[in-house]
């Protein structure tokens, strides 16, 4: 794709990065974007105090207008009535956001436009908007978040992906499900960000304060991520009873309670890191895990830290979800189906290990660079753009 114009419903472009930040990121290089912050996916508390200061940041972004992320992206805060479900809310939304777009594509010069979208809600504002052509990619299966209403997430996924031109899903479990609903559905696994990930190879980059102040000689246990609902911390503390010489060290803000694991003195939550220095602690993690919890969330989801994990040089353990026992073997992926399997797949991880293991999970992982992910989209978009003619 070279030239095109592309407003885009996204997640919060500051939260941990996404499929969404990388696969924009990189059109943005040849393309105008235009990135639209979360829209309501569900109806806020106001007794909750996240949800207030989240209200309150929304409302300064939005005062702050379309701030600039490269040459060709800006990202944007529109205002909303946060009811995804009320169809009166929709409507007044509806001219609040085309508004809001019209005068930001004319300031930019972005007509005609593509929509893309990451989020069922915005199938009330497909066709309404003005756009060329409608994107939909699909990275979860919506209806099984636990915080969202599941049913009413279901319909109007299914809706948007019979409007949509071309939709992306990012698992086989996935493709399976949406393409009965389009014909023009296609699997794009993710990508990964390999020369970032691969810098933890180089003698260059230095480890991590928090990793470095650990007792020598011990193995770290290594997990990068949002602590959610599907993080198995009944593996992570079976594993840490079991083995006290072992540090656990995870990277990732906590959404949930996490005392099942925090009593561990070997258990250490470091909270949310920057991006940029995740490379530093895959130095020093002995193997990348993905204690995920099976059930009808996760066996559709495709970890991007999974291909991290391995730019990384590091060998996995994760449980076993669909897409990552695709890659799984006996030497750099290890896939246990029960928390002592987990426990024994660790240990199996760290025998086979070595430098020149490392190197080469590293280097099987160019081909899976994001660009080419993009380069998979693009083709797609401009085949059916050209049958549309």
């Amino acid at each position: 794709m070279n030239g095109q114009n592309i407003v885009c419903f996204a997640k919060d472009w500051s939260e941990d990065p996404t499929s969404n930040n990388h696969v924009m990121r990189l059109l943005a290089e040849k393309n105008e974007v235009l990135w639209l912050n979360s829209i309501a996916m569900r109806t806020p508390s106001l007794r909750s105090g996240s949800d207030l200061k989240k209200i309150g940041t929304k409302l300064k972004r939005f005062a702050k207008g379309a701030e600039t992320v490269t040459e060709r992206m800006r990202v944007f805060t529109p205002i909303v009535l946060p009811l995804p479900h009320s169809p009166w809310a929709a409507q007044i939304n509806q001219h609040i956001l085309k508004a809001s777009i019209t005068l930001l594509r004319h300031q930019r010069r972005m007509t005609p436009f593509q929509l893309w979208t990451f989020l069922p809600p915005s199938v009330k504002y497909v066709g309404k908007l003005g756009e060329e052509l409608v994107v939909y990619y699909c990275t979860d299966e919506w209806s099984h978040f636990s915080y969202l209403d599941g049913k009413k997430m279901e319909a109007m996924e299914r809706e948007l992906c019979e409007k949509a031109d071309v939709v992306f899903v990012t698992a086989n479990t996935l493709l399976e499900r949406k393409r009965p609903y389009n014909p023009e559905t296609h699997l794009i696994r993710h990508g990964v960000d390999h020369a970032h990930f691969a810098s933890a190879l180089d003698d260059a980059t230095p480890l991590a304060p928090e990793l470095a102040a650990l007792p020598p000689g011990q193995p770290v246990i290594g997990f990068i991520g949002l602590i959610q609902e599907w993080v198995d911390l009944e593996t992570i503390a079976f594993v840490a009873a079991s083995r006290p010489s072992w540090q656990f060290v995870l990277v990732g803000r906590a959404a949930v309670d996490v005392s099942a694991v925090a009593k561990y003195p070997n258990v250490h939550l470091l909270g949310r890191r920057p991006y940029a220095d995740l490379p530093r602690y895959c130095k020093g993690f002995s193997v990348g895990t993905i204690p995920f919890a099976v059930n009808e969330l996760t066996v559709n989801v495709n970890p991007i830290k999974l291909r991290e994990y391995l730019s990384a040089g590091l060998p996995v353990v994760s449980s076993k979800i669909p897409e990552v026992a695709s890659y799984a073997n006996d030497r750099d992926c290890f896939v246990p189906r029960t928390k002592e399997e987990f426990l024994q797949a660790l240990e199996k991880a760290m025998a086979v290990d070595s430098p020149a293991a490392r190197r080469k999970r590293s280097d099987a992982m160019r081909a899976e660079s994001w660009q080419h992910k993009v380069d998979e989209i693009g083709a797609h978009i401009d085949r059916v753009k050209q049958q549309r003619r």
